[in-house]
């Protein structure tokens, strides 16, 4: 099947995913981490993409950022991708590729999505039993987003700005949104989502995209079309 190409719209973020070949560890310690780390804000900030929240898991990566071109999001991967690999390759004497292909992105609904998907990319730790609170894994941007730790790699959403005017007010409004319990149906929806490569909204949302980045931004629907009577 063709690639379908991927989605650029001025100020609409982006849930990414970078994964590890055949789902290989692609960090072995927190080394490792820091030096993906450190290349990721030398090439985000080099290609203006503004990183909301992300985590760094054993054998994947999410970021939700937004791109401030359309070379933004595929400028900065390309960058840290090819860096992390030599240095890993180097470090652990091995060769070839590292990841599973290119990296997956969908366009976020922010209104109504941003705060799910931050949650989700945060608690991510905790669903794979790493840690009991999104606080203790010191590679997400949790800390940042919930308690005002120094993070240079962390750019606040508008929308995040909007949760109060007092930092501190902010801070607890959106700990209190990452307690809330996250739905099965609704980690199927962002999974599904950015695993595919549709919009992770609805209706309006998603005819929007699909406009304005002249591709299809949502699964065709099951079936044969039906038949219209003869007349």
């Amino acid at each position: 099947m063709a690639r379908l190409p991927r989605y650029f719209v001025q100020g609409v973020p982006l849930h990414i995913i970078l994964r590890g070949n055949n789902r290989e560890p692609i960090f072995g310690n927190d080394e490792d981490c820091g030096f993906f780390k450190e290349s990721l804000l030398d090439a985000a900030s080099r290609h203006r993409l503004a990183i909301h929240a992300y985590v760094f898991m054993t054998n994947h990566v999410h970021l939700l950022a937004s791109p401030d071109s359309e070379e933004s999001a595929p400028k900065t991967m390309q960058s840290v991708g090819r860096r992390y690999v030599q240095y890993f390759n180097h470090r652990y004497k091995r060769s070839g590729t590292l990841w599973e292909g290119r990296y997956r992105a969908t366009a976020v609904d922010a209104e109504n999505y941003l705060f799910e998907c931050m949650r989700y990319i945060e608690l991510n730790p905790v669903r794979a039993g790493m840690v009991a609170h999104p606080r203790d894994y010191p590679w997400s941007s949790y800390r940042a987003n919930a308690e005002g730790g120094a993070d240079p790699l962390h750019s606040p959403h508008a929308l995040f700005r909007s949760l109060a005017e007092d930092e501190r007010e902010r801070r607890a409004a959106y700990r209190e949104l990452v307690k809330a319990p996250m739905d099965t149906q609704l980690l199927d929806v962002i999974r599904n989502a950015t695993n595919k490569g549709w919009v992770l909204g609805q209706g309006h949302f998603q005819e929007k995209i699909a406009r304005l980045a002249e591709r299809r931004a949502m699964p065709l629907a099951k079936g044969r079309p039906k038949r219209t009577a003869a007349r």
